[in-house]
């Protein structure tokens, strides 16, 4: 498998070595961009989704047929409250998952739809804490200890000198009412109380070979500590983990890291745009990275990155 992906690395690089990047749309008949058309739809993206910007990168890796500050997508902090293995045991309790085919002759290789569940499936939301749960019960854990309230004195004769009390003999050791004092006292929550978060790194570039944008994850556990790219796994659909998701050197940033591959990216959003466009949307190419966003989540369903919901799609084919 290693010696493959790395055979296929190679080909892929000479590949684009010699041959220049596309420059003749082909968005609806083939799923695919133009690195103009790219930055488009990142411009789109950033103004639309503050939550990604644009990175520049290492210098040394930038591609010229970019601008110089627009070389990848990056959104970062990205919360990841579960594993992704927790999210199909739920589905597989609710009767299965979804298939979405890419071509009728490719049975078996089309890209699962994990991403959400029917309300009924869901736990018991007193199985899953969540935060307002855990700062409730963290609250319960401060004992205030009562103060003891001295009997109202009318007479202003019968006010006790302080100086009086500063004989030791004049201090009561045995009234325990006398002894207590207001103070919080505060005891750590159990473990399991605690919810603890990994954050993702979810960074965009553009592949110019497949001529599609490419997702990368950089995770991070709940003490902010790198995760290895075996424990980005774990937050990857298991269908696609070891099928779909690959781990490589980034191509603007250092090190490993978990990607997942765009080599049937073009064909996916080639079958969403003719959904789209068979209920009457006609889909625009600055569009086209909240669609992929979108479809990318059935490979990601636990790193909640995606925050398009309303998004408006396109315009109504005249």
């Amino acid at each position: 498998m290693v010696l493959t992906q790395r055979l296929h690395d190679a080909f892929k690089g000479a590949v684009e070595r010699i041959t220049g990047p596309r420059t003749v749309s082909a968005f609806k008949e083939k799923g695919v961009l133009t690195p103009d058309e790219f930055v488009q739809a990142g411009d789109n993206l950033v103004a639309k989704c503050p939550t990604w910007s644009w990175e520049a990168g290492d210098p040394s890796k930038r591609k010229a047929y970019f601008p110089a500050d627009k070389q990848f997508l990056i959104t970062r902090n990205v919360p990841c409250l579960r594993r992704a293995v927790a999210i199909e045991e739920e589905y597989e309790a609710a009767g299965g998952e979804v298939l979405l085919d890419t071509a009728d002759d490719d049975e078996g290789e089309g890209w699962l739809a994990t991403h959400g569940a029917p309300s009924d499936t869901k736990k018991d939301p007193e199985e899953v804490p969540s935060m307002d749960t855990v700062e409730t019960e963290a609250r319960s854990c401060i004992n205030i200890i009562p103060t003891y309230a001295a009997p109202a004195v009318d007479d202003d004769d019968d006010v006790p000198d302080m100086a009086e009390f500063e004989d030791s003999d004049n201090v009561m050791q045995t009234d325990e009412a006398t002894l207590q004092q207001t103070y919080l006292v505060a005891h750590e929550p159990d473990d399991d109380n605690i919810l603890r978060t990994r954050t993702y790194d979810v960074s965009i570039t553009y592949d110019k070979y497949y001529q599609t944008p490419r997702v990368w994850l950089t995770g991070y556990d709940e003490t902010r500590m790198l995760l290895t790219p075996e424990r980005v796994l774990e937050d990857v659909s298991q269908d696609h983990a070891r099928k779909t998701v690959t781990i490589e050197d980034h191509p603007h940033m250092a090190g490993k890291h978990a990607s997942v591959h765009p080599c049937r990216h073009g064909a996916v959003m080639k079958k969403i745009i003719d959904v789209l466009m068979s209920r009457g949307v006609d889909p625009e190419v600055d569009k086209y990275l909240v669609l992929f966003l979108k479809f990318v989540a059935t490979v990601i369903p636990t790193i909640e990155y995606d925050y398009t919901m309303d998004f408006d799609l396109g315009g109504s084919q005249q």
